[in-house]
């Protein structure tokens, strides 16, 4: 079973077909863990994502002064995180998030989830973005359990 894989993408439409790609292969709950600089990408990734899982993507827009956004009307409920402005772990745990972490009926995405590691499941995926060009990102992924080494496995068959 395939656990990493990395993703060359040439364009904003190439991002756009792995985040849909990624939202069709998550079977149940999952926690994707998201990092990269600012303007990476990260927040386009998760809209992507959503569409993947049936959601209308023109409702995603990056949480980052409200800490989480809900899009419950795809596949499976959608709990859209950013770290980025918290302080520390505990005030992720303040908002409850915890609660969603550990649900295998929701899918967590987390920007800036470096912030959080030491609470995220045993069982998630973790991508890494990093710039490779004005238009251009590399996306590598690795899973850390059966379900998101499944995702992983199902991104590399293409």
């Amino acid at each position: 079973m395939t656990d990493q894989f990395i993703f060359q993408s040439h364009s904003e439409s190439d991002t756009q077909q792995l985040g849909e790609r990624i939202g069709r292969a998550i079977a149940t709950g999952l926690t994707i863990a998201l990092d990269g600089q600012l303007g990476a990408g990260k927040t386009n990734l998760v809209r992507s994502i959503c569409r993947g899982l049936d959601a209308d993507a023109d409702l995603v827009n990056s949480p980052t002064f409200v800490l989480m956004q809900t899009y419950a009307d795809g596949r499976l409920p959608v709990f859209h995180f950013d770290a980025y402005r918290l302080g520390d772990v505990d005030e992720f745990l303040a908002i409850g998030a915890e609660e969603y972490l550990h649900d295998d009926g929701i899918v967590c995405l987390i920007e800036w989830a470096d912030i959080v590691r030491e609470v995220l499941p045993s069982d998630h995926l973790a991508i890494r973005i990093r710039h490779t060009g004005e238009t251009s990102r590399e996306f590598a992924m690795s899973g850390s359990g059966a379900a998101s080494r499944a995702v992983v496995e199902a991104i590399a068959k293409g």
